[in-house]
């Protein structure tokens, strides 16, 4: 089992009550921001067409002195222009494409600060640069250290995102287990035990709604919408990685190729928000003393779990057959067995040891939703984790 760590860098979000005059000044900030932001990506694009590459600290010797013109904190300034490097930065080393300008039909949303007040925090109230003492809803707040901050208005309101060095809270283990999950769309993920965790499709739930706001242009009711299905879906999300990082010591979850499957599969790609999961699953289980693996989907559908032979269906016309039988007699479901194609994989398990855990499962099949899991718990050791991937 992994060690929980101490400290990290973890991320706080409060909403803000602001008053009239405040709102006001925000959103000031933000039209005058977005002007800096546009500035500093067409900065950096025209020096690196030269090979000039500064550093942000030459950056803000540039705009020395504009924070007085604008009414604007230096350390918002910083911020933003903080952020329109490091935007850059990714590009360059092709983790993202380069970066957009902003405008009204791609505004700037947020108010980077670049420093923290010490003590920012009194009671109900933060103080921030140029604003003084802004009340928000009242909320647990672990101690620690805040590096840094970032204002952020959304169709809900306004909110401040604290990012801090604190100790995060440790995920009580519950059970020792050992899983296997394959990502879906119909259900949301399926584990090597034969369990189906059902896709609740917040986005279905809520389309009708949606595209009445959207034929009727209510612009502030649609993102407000919209808001409220990414929050339902980031809750679900929050709840099952917790359970499953609570449950298990070790997960290894297939990784498959976002990008490419969003091409195909866009609205379901983005209501299921597997990625998401995958990385609350990834910064939660190094809190919870959990080993997490993320192995690749390659064959893992076409691969027999009991002998590793390629018997499996193939194709964009494989994908409508959901059970099939191996040569070796063994038969299959095809999303349970490529979930335990991926526990296997991550243990690093030979082809015998998979005929001796293909001969343990239950043959006794229990009806489970809408499937039929005929599946056993995996004859997993703790031997196996020292094992080579």
């Amino acid at each position: 089992m992994a060690e929980p760590i101490l400290t990290q860098t973890i991320g706080v979000t409060l909403k803000l009550r602001p008053t009239c005059a405040q709102a006001a000044t925000m959103q000031r900030w933000l039209w005058h921001l977005t002007a800096v932001y546009n500035w500093a990506v067409k900065t950096i694009e025209r020096d690196a067409e030269r090979r000039v590459y500064r550093s942000t600290f030459d950056m803000y010797a540039l705009v020395n002195g504009h924070s007085r013109r604008l009414e604007i904190p230096r350390s918002a300034i910083r911020g933003t222009i903080g952020t329109a490097h490091n935007a850059w930065q990714r590009a360059f080393h092709r983790v993202s494409r380069r970066p957009k300008l902003k405008g009204r039909r791609r505004p700037l949303n947020s108010i980077a600060f670049s420093q923290a007040n010490k003590r920012p925090i009194r009671g109900r109230r933060i103080y921030l640069a140029g604003l003084g003492e802004v009340r928000f809803h009242e909320q647990a707040i672990p101690d620690g250290k805040i590096v840094c901050l970032r204002v952020v208005k959304r169709a809900s309101g306004w909110y401040v995102c604290l990012f801090m060095n604190a100790a995060p809270r440790t995920i009580p283990r519950v059970a020792a287990g050992q899983i296997g999950i394959d990502p879906g769309f119909s259900s949301l993920l399926t584990l090597s035990s034969g369990e189906l965790i059902e896709h609740p499709k917040e986005l279905k739930v809520a389309a009708l709604r949606l595209a009445q706001a959207q034929r009727g242009k209510r612009r502030r009711l649609t993102a407000r919408i919209q808001e409220r299905i990414a929050n339902r879906r980031k809750n679900r999300n929050h709840h099952l990685s917790r359970q499953l990082v609570a449950e298990n010591t070790f997960i290894a979850f297939s990784k498959d190729r976002i990008k490419a499957i969003e091409k195909r599969f866009g609205k379901s790609t983005a209501s299921a928000a597997h990625a998401q999961l995958r990385s609350q699953l990834r910064y939660k289980s190094l809190t919870g003393g959990t080993k997490f693996i993320e192995v690749p989907s390659r064959n893992s559908t076409r691969t027999c779990s009991a002998c590793g032979a390629l018997t499996g269906p193939t194709g964009w016309s494989g994908l409508t057959v959901r059970q099939w039988t191996c040569g070796c007699g063994a038969e299959h479901e095809r999303d349970v067995n490529a979930a335990r194609n991926t526990l296997f994989a991550a243990l690093g398990t030979s082809v015998e040891s998979r005929r001796e855990a293909a001969s343990g499962i239950a043959s006794k099949a229990t009806s489970r939703g809408s499937c039929l899991v005929a599946w056993g718990p995996l004859p997993c050791t703790t031997a196996d984790l020292s094992t080579p991937i």
